[in-house]
Order: C-alpha cells, then sequence, then structure tokens
C-alpha cells in the first residue's frame, strides 16, 4: 500500500530539478516538483517518497489530512498492533467456508 500526503509548497528553488519546501502541518521537508511543473508556492500537492506527484485544492487537502488525523487517533486507541494498517494488511486472507 502507498500512501501520499498532502502539504503546501512554501517555496522552490529551480536548478537541475525543481525543488520545494513544502509544509505538513507544522513539519517542512523537501520534495521534487519535476512531476508537477504546474505546481506553485501556495498550491497543495500530493507528496510520496519525497515526490509531489499531484496538486490538489486546498479543501481536497485538509480533507486528507483530517482522514489521516483519525487513523492516527483509532491506531493510538487501539494499541499498536491492532491499529497498524500494515499488519492488518499482511495477515493471512480467512478462507471462506
Amino acid at each position: 500500500m502507498c500512501l501520499a500526503v498532502p502539504g503546501k509548497v512554501i517555496s522552490i528553488a529551480e536548478g537541475v530539478g525543481r525543488l520545494a519546501k513544502v509544509q505538513f502541518g507544522g513539519i517542512t521537508r523537501t520534495a521534487s516538483l519535476d512531476l508537477v511543473p504546474e505546481a506553485g508556492v501556495g498550491d497543495y500537492v500530493l507528496v510520496h517518497v519525497g515526490f509531489a506527484i499531484s496538486k490538489i485544492d486546498e479543501e481536497e487537502a485538509h480533507k486528507t489530512l483530517e482522514a489521516l488525523q483519525e487513523l492516527a487517533n483509532l491506531q493510538d486507541e487501539l494499541g499498536p498492533e491492532e491499529g497498524d494498517p500494515v499488519a492488518i494488511l499482511s495477515e493471512e486472507p480467512v478462507e471462506p467456508r
């Protein structure tokens, strides 16, 4: 399973590629904008493993961040094993009767 996280582009440096400072809540990371040349400062992008893979609107970014926060809260509530989506998805399939 892959996860792309929405963030807001706060600055762009042109050079060998287009590198942006992208803010994810209170955290800022560098991401490549080479796959979304239309993205600019102030835009929201989905970032996966250091690459912005698409541009999204602000409302969709906030909805996604809220859903991710709900998942984090659920994991805290259930504990590390029960709330771990990777563990859930990697469990052996149950054979139908």
